[in-house]
């Protein structure tokens, strides 16, 4: 039997190891606290997100020269009494409907008969129907007597003997008692406010000092980022709770009001249930609409009312979840779905209701914390609405797969608000640089760089009749995966346009199928960079043809085709070798002698690109696609006249 050897562990994996055990004993900590101390964090919860919607107008009662103390005081205190006039709009409307509610039986009874008519009898219904009977008996059925003694409560031993009835009064309670049982059950609710409040007007006033306190937290060795972070975190949720909060009290409005004229009971309280549960997401329309449904059924004795009920949800919840919620928020914060529904089952466990009602916005924070704070990143990442992977690596694992349908589906969405040459340059490329570090450290084979290049080339053949200007319209793409993309390029009109030229425009040497040559300098991946210039210039009606690497060796050279050719593009991901590109320049040079060289070097981050310009001795120099195409117009409108030095390569990107 041959012993089984035993790698030994070396001192990284014990500490990962050691890494992992603790996070994971600190999270079910931190649970067991949120769980056992939640009469404590309920309420500092809520404090931390009336906060935040209370931030706005404070600072507008600040701009009105209010002392911020009082600002913060009267905007608190207005707030709490809107609360508990709502809240006593709530008990008042309970009230009634709960000494309403014996009349409706009736109505459901003859309901049910009806419904089991048409249906030709169901057990169920019949089940249902018995029920209700004997709930109406219970609501009807008078206060009991209290039992008699147990030892004469059971047959009596002579049978025409009455047994005498006992009844056991409890003395009358003092005036300190009746004060007790009647304080005893607020106390606990005017224990929560007052924490709330308390906390609410801490925070607002301290804001400041909580603020530079957090920052400590996460990290003071960068404060200026830090702070611009968590300044932005704190104005972008106060907008987004804010804005939800109006926008959900719209709904209320609507919903009580449509439902007051069609006539169900107690519609103000419906309305504010509706408006509460819609910080429910998926689920609380559809929970605030049951309680409305099941009523108008009880009400009314048709079937009216209960259907202009459904129509009156059925018709404002899309039209505010799907038209007037886009426009009012924008691209805010969001949430992916898998995360609404974790999050609302976590938060519900712990804290109950409450929990599921504050589980959106407690969750939102967290994710804004996130997006801003570098050691809480894992926060955006688990529960975030944005792609887990950045665009270019997404771009670069879709080539990997070989999914060029995929990929134009997506570049589509993004030339929706940006350019092409955008797109080339802050996605493709910069995917493409990827596999070239891939490729540095021997982690891409030759099977896989073909599959890049040939999927590259299907991708850019999908996107071939589309053009490289500025987008048309305000139609703005709702991708989430486009959207992290756009969010990373500046906006196309910063930017000058490059014109598309028509053929009479263009100079004579351009005026070719062939008049420019894109060779990729070294690997497929260079290829794959060259594709997608010869696609940018016919966008901008310039003729063009691309050639593989294998075209600049000693034995290839010579049999190139030149013919027409007034421009060659040599393009490179990546650079390791000056001396490659010298010679290469050197060979082109000799086989083209009339025609002008560029050097396209699409690496982001080359520490020797004057060192490269000058090793190039080209005409022209770009560091990016845009650029590229941009010279290449430039020379094809007769603009360039004599090709600049070495010392101005980008004399035409600047014409």
């Amino acid at each position: 039997m041959i012993p089984t050897v035993i790698k030994p562990q070396s001192s990284d994996d014990v500490s990962a190891m050691v890494v992992t055990v603790g996070a994971a004993i600190l999270s079910i900590i931190i649970v067991a606290a949120l769980y056992l101390g939640r009469e404590i964090f309920v309420p500092v919860a809520l404090a931390i997100l009336l906060s935040f919607v209370l931030a706005a107008p404070v600072r507008l009662m600040q701009r009105l020269h209010a002392p911020r103390a009082l600002a913060v005081v009267g905007v608190v205190l207005f707030a709490f009494v809107i609360i508990f006039a709502l809240g006593s709009v709530i008990a008042t409307q309970l009230n009634g409907l709960a000494g309403d509610l014996p009349k409706y039986q009736a109505t459901i009874l003859s309901k049910i008969q009806s419904v089991r008519g048409v249906a030709g009898g169901s057990s169920t219904l019949e089940r249902a129907a018995e029920m209700l009977q004997d709930l109406g008996k219970e609501l009807d059925k008078p206060k009991s007597v209290a039992p008699a003694n147990p030892l004469t409560s059971g047959t009596p031993a002579h049978p025409g003997v009455k047994p005498v009835p006992v009844e056991v009064l409890q003395p009358d309670p003092g005036a300190l008692e009746s004060l007790r049982s009647l304080i005893a059950p607020l106390v606990s609710p005017l224990a929560t406010t007052g924490i709330i409040v308390i906390f609410v007007i801490f925070i607002l006033i301290q804001r400041e000092d909580l603020r530079n306190r957090l920052i400590r937290l996460a990290g003071s060795h960068d404060l200026q980022r830090t702070t611009a972070a968590l300044d932005d975190a704190a104005a972008r949720l106060s907008r987004l709770f804010l804005n939800q909060l109006m926008l959900n009290t719209g709904f209320g409005v609507m919903i009580g009001t449509g439902l007051w004229l069609i006539g169900i009971p107690s519609a103000a309280l419906w309305g504010i249930l509706a408006a509460v549960l819609r910080f429910v997401p998926y689920i609380g329309s559809i929970i605030a609409a049951a309680f409305p449904l099941a009523l108008a059924v009880a009400v009314d004795p048709g079937w009216w009312m209960l259907a202009w009920t459904a129509a009156l949800f059925f018709v404002i919840e899309p039209l505010v979840g799907q038209v007037v919620e886009p426009l009012l928020y924008g691209r805010t914060t969001g949430l992916s779905p898998v995360a609404v529904v974790v999050s609302a089952t976590f938060w519900t466990a712990l804290w109950g209701p409450i929990g599921l009602v504050l589980a959106t916005p407690l969750t939102v924070c967290l994710v804004v914390l996130g997006r801003h704070v570098e050691r809480l990143s894992f926060l955006d990442v688990m529960f975030g609405d944005r792609p887990a992977l950045s665009p270019p690596e997404i771009f670069y694992q879709r080539m990997l797969a070989g999914d060029p349908t995929e990929a134009a589906e997506k570049a589509e969405q993004f030339l929706k608000e940006r350019s092409l040459a955008a797109y080339y340059d802050e996605v493709a490329l910069k995917g493409m640089q990827l596999a070239q570090s891939d490729l540095d450290r021997a982690a891409l084979d030759q099977i896989r760089l073909a599959r890049i290049r040939d999927t590259v080339v299907e991708f850019v053949d999908d996107l071939s009749d589309l053009d490289d200007g500025r987008p048309v319209g305000s139609e703005r793409t709702e991708d989430a995966e486009a959207v992290d993309a756009v969010e990373t390029v500046a906006p196309a009109s910063d930017q000058p346009d490059i014109p598309a030229l028509d053929a009479a425009k263009l100079a004579e040497p351009f005026r070719g199928e062939n008049a420019v040559l894109c060779i990729g300098g070294r690997t497929m991946l260079d290829e794959a960079g060259a594709i997608m210039l010869a696609q940018l210039c016919r966008a901008h009606g310039v003729g063009s043809r691309v050639e593989g690497p294998e075209a600049l060796s000693t034995a290839n050279i010579f049999r190139l085709e030149t013919s027409g050719v007034a421009l060659v593009c040599l393009g490179y991901v990546g650079i390791t070798s000056p001396a490659h590109l010298r010679y290469a320049v050197r060979r082109l040079r000799r086989k083209l002698p009339h025609a002008s060289i560029m050097v396209g070097c699409w690496a982001e981050d080359v520490a020797n690109i004057d060192e490269l310009r000058e090793t190039a001795k080209a005409d022209l120099f770009a560091t990016s696609l845009r650029e590229a195409a941009q010279i290449v117009v430039s020379m094809a409108q007769g603009q360039a006249g004599a090709a600049p030095s070495v010392a101005e390569p980008a004399v035409l990107a600047r014409a």
